[in-house]
């Protein structure tokens, strides 16, 4: 089998296809859907991008970026409460210089 662009197409509408089944028989898994949609947007408007078509590349890539940064928000909010906690231990280590 040849890959080209229908086979790819094809193959991901079997893929897609897999995943709904499962979902309709309880074995779902939306959980990985949440974070692949976005990724794959971001991935597809970096494509886009590259291919020339500026515009829409930049639209799809935004928009899976702001998707991306809503799945992670958790994990940010762990980030910068972890770098407040550091920062604040070391305005403690600091030594005092008395000028």
């Amino acid at each position: 089998m040849r890959m080209n662009g229908k086979t790819g197409f094809a193959l991901l509408l079997i893929a897609f296809g897999v995943l709904l089944l499962l979902n309709k028989l309880g074995l779902g898994l939306g959980w990985l859907m949440g974070y692949l949609i976005p990724i794959a947007m971001v991935g597809i408007g970096y494509v886009g991008i590259k291919s020339g078509s500026k515009f829409f590349g930049w639209l799809i890539f935004i928009i899976g970026l702001i998707a991306l940064i809503g799945k992670f928000s958790w994990l940010i909010g762990i980030v910068v409460a972890i770098g407040l906690i550091v920062y604040g231990v070391s305005l403690l280590k600091k030594e005092r210089r008395v000028f």
